[in-house]
């Protein structure tokens, strides 16, 4: 997308928590919280397949051994809570397997402290964060309506207000752009899984009003089209109509394509795994920069050697919107944040702490911090210093 374009049609997706590869990246991230919960310092990096009345996982870990015994009763939970109680995937009989182990020495070696190194990064590696003030979240208004959108019938559908719904559904926002500000949907995409029974108008009949009430005042008009359930029954969803798989959907957990993405997933990895801990300090950076007024758009790039502690670039686009100078926030920025070594990351950050369930779906980005540290990269603390120093 072109930051220097004023007028434009753009559009962004979104995937429910009831989504196959979102049910994968619940999982996978019930098994950081595990792991971390236990012992702050443990390493994972959790992948999850499911599929009909399976749930498969495997991958490395550095931990108390007894975690994993307790696993399953976790992820069970998990899948409750997203509502999974089909034929086809239901969360007490599906079949479970396990296929953990440990974390390879030579990777460890690469990322522990010693006494003659930090604590280097988990993989190389290219990272972004990005910013826009066209959203209060600063977030493109295409992906956070999207997001916005499936969190309401999520919210319904578990409260008991919806009955015809059930966990898997996608939504898709498309805004036309006039002098780079969102003015208008010509588009509204809505899939979700439903009860037997009820037809598209049915679905769209529940969901309409929901939608209506997301997106700003006069944004839905006699022109925006709309298409629910366009392919017409969705009683089949979830893993028992695909196979979800850990990192499939990291458009989704970003920017809604709005943005430069590393390629690296989060779900599933604990933060010495700079594709997601350097993703967050970017996110948040940029967040901080727009917040503070120093432009409309922000974009930074950090790259990262496995076992390197120090970033091997760091690099800030305003896209033509800054009343600053890049080069100076290329230089203040890291200082502010320890260098962004993976370290400083997790410290200034608190990322060594089970929060990342959560995480898994409506995106990382553009939510509310808790107060146990959930969502800190969220934060816009930063706002005071960006000004002093501008």
């Amino acid at each position: 997308m072109s930051s220097r374009r004023g007028s434009y049609i753009f559009t962004s997706e979104s995937v429910s928590e009831g989504h196959p590869d979102k049910v994968a990246d619940r999982i996978s991230d019930t098994v950081v919280d595990a792991f971390l919960g236990a012992d702050p310092v443990a390493r994972v990096a959790c992948e999850t397949m499911v599929t009909t009345q399976r749930i498969i996982i495997a991958g490395e870990t550095r931990g108390p051994g007894e975690v994993v015994a307790g696993l399953e009763e976790k992820i069970r939970a998990a899948v409750k809570d997203i509502g999974y109680e089909q034929h086809g995937f239901h969360w007490a009989t599906a079949n479970y397997e396990c296929y953990l182990h440990a974390q390879s020495a030579d990777i460890a070696m690469g990322v522990d402290a010693g006494s003659n190194k930090d604590e280097g990064a988990g993989d190389q590696g290219i990272m972004f964060g990005y910013a826009t003030n066209e959203t209060p979240e600063l977030m493109p208004a295409t992906l956070q309506y999207s997001q916005n959108i499936l969190m309401k019938l999520a919210e319904v559908r578990k409260n008991g207000t919806e009955k015809g719904l059930e966990p898997d559904a996608k939504s898709q926002v498309t805004l036309v752009y006039e002098n780079g500000k969102p003015v208008r949907a010509t588009s509204i995409v809505l899939s979700t899984q439903h009860k037997e029974g009820l037809s598209p108008k049915d679905v769209e009949a529940i969901v309409r009003p929901y939608i209506m009430k997301i997106l700003p005042a006069g944004f839905i008009n006699d022109d925006t089209e709309w298409h629910v359930n366009p392919t017409g029954n969705f009683v089949i969803g979830g893993p028992d109509g695909d196979c979800g798989l850990t990192g499939r959907k990291i458009i989704v957990d970003t920017y809604g394509g709005a943005a430069p993405h590393g390629g690296g997933a989060f779900s599933g990895k604990d933060p010495t795994k700079v594709d997601r801990s350097a993703a967050y300090i970017c996110r948040y950076l940029a967040k901080n920069v727009v917040a503070a007024g120093l432009s409309d758009k922000c974009t930074i790039q950090i790259g990262y050697a496995i076992g390197v502690a120090k970033p091997l670039s760091f690099y800030v686009d305003l896209h033509g919107t800054g009343k600053v100078d890049e080069a100076k926030l290329e230089k203040i920025l890291p200082e502010l944040v320890g260098g962004a070594s993976p370290r400083a990351i997790r410290e200034h950050l608190g990322l060594n702490k089970p929060i990342y369930a959560r995480t898994a779906a409506y995106g990382h980005f553009g939510r509310t911090p808790d107060k146990d540290g959930g969502f800190s990269w969220e934060k816009t603390d930063l706002v005071d210093e960006l000004k002093r120093a501008f």
